[in-house]
């Protein structure tokens, strides 16, 4: 296992979408180890591949309420909209309000490549569409609205 790199601020992968993943290799699995001692490192609750400049779509979310490790994900249902304060680990030291949805539904494949699918509220809910952004290129200061 290693700690990355974060990309931060301007760094043009950060506005790339990432790929698919079609198949979890051991390169998949030590990504994986990678991106989870490099979040937990910098005290974060997520990080995208982007964010450790790999174009693949990799996601990791601890709010406090255990790790969630998803490949491929994809937000199948949304409901109601709430506005909170998002920062960010590639825009240190910005902030903003962000409204995004009270909870969602989403699928994907677990580490093992079996298709799971997370029901989220309230942190969790925005943790997960802070990052599945990541995954399209998009920063939450796109979506800044105080």
């Amino acid at each position: 296992m290693a700690i990355r790199n974060i990309r931060k601020d301007e760094d043009p992968i950060l506005r790339k979408k990432a790929k698919k993943v079609e198949k979890i290799d051991e390169r998949v699995k030590t990504l994986l180890e990678d991106m989870r001692e490099t979040m937990y490192d910098a005290d974060g609750v997520g990080l995208a591949a982007t964010q450790v400049g790999v174009l693949k779509r990799i996601i990791l979310v601890d709010v406090g309420e255990g790790l969630l490790e998803m490949i491929n994900p994809e937000i199948v249902k949304s409901c109601g909209e709430a506005l909170d304060e998002e920062g960010c680990l590639s825009l240190p030291g910005v902030n903003g309000v962000v409204p995004r949805p009270e909870a969602v539904t989403v699928k994907g494949l677990n580490p093992q490549g079996q298709e799971i699918v997370i029901e989220a509220k309230n942190l969790f809910a925005r943790a997960i569409c802070h990052e599945i952004d990541h995954l399209n290129g998009v920063l939450f200061t796109d979506r800044i609205v105080e």
